[in-house]
């Protein structure tokens, strides 16, 4: 019997929900606490390294091939800025404020990092099978259908399944393993070039790069 003056709700309002009563479900995290700590430092060193390194290069912005460049050399190019060296011919009539020293100082720090977060990564990734159950790759997914649909089905803007969603298709493992792999340590590789004290102890190094200033 509805109160004179009340408002009567109707029935499915008042009455709970099934739905709504249900345990939320929390979903477990893909990867591990360690992989997620050397993903985050390594973005975070990424992003140092590309700072610095633009400063860095804008103090010569000049690119030479071979084991030698100076201002009196001819480079192989030239970025189209001006410099924070004034000796450093540009064509601009004018400097930029000279970063090179803090620049270099906290580059070579976040390039340490990069490398000994690395490392951790891939022995990690090693004794906990990290690459092999979610990186590499079987058999089947190297087939044309494989990798046609791992290459069109994101370009199709479609809500990925939950198998999909919970793991890498070919094309994001083959990419993955080629950065970890591949590029790492070129970078890695180029960047120890570049010193004399590395050069002098491996000199086989730079000479396979083509110089010094080749690995720059």
């Amino acid at each position: 019997m509805a109160i004179p003056g009340s408002v009567q709700l109707p029935a499915e309002i008042c009455i709970p929900s099934a739905v709504s009563s249900a345990p939320v479900t929390k979903l477990a995290p893909r990867h591990s606490a360690l992989v997620r700590f050397t993903h985050w430092i390594t973005t975070i060193c990424f992003f140092a390294l590309l700072l610095t390194g633009i400063e860095i290069v804008i103090s010569h912005p000049r690119f030479y091939w071979g084991e030698t460049g100076t201002v009196l050399t001819k480079p192989l190019f030239q970025l189209p800025i001006p410099s924070s060296r004034r000796l450093v011919p540009t064509g601009y009539g004018y400097v930029l404020p000279d970063q090179n020293g803090w620049s270099r100082a906290l580059h070579f720090e976040a390039a340490w990092i990069t490398v000994l977060t690395g490392l951790l990564y891939v022995v990690s990734g090693l004794l906990t099978g990290h690459f092999r159950k979610n990186l590499l790759p079987s058999n089947a997914d190297f087939s044309w259908r494989a990798l046609l649909t791992s290459f069109t089905k994101p370009l199709r803007f479609e809500r990925p399944s939950v198998a999909d969603a919970s793991s890498y298709n070919v094309l994001q493992r083959l990419t993955y393993l080629f950065v970890i792999f591949v590029l790492f340590p070129l970078v890695i590789w180029s960047g120890l070039a570049m010193s004399l004290g590395f050069a002098s102890a491996f000199p086989w190094s730079v000479t396979l790069l083509g110089g010094r200033q080749s690995a720059r």
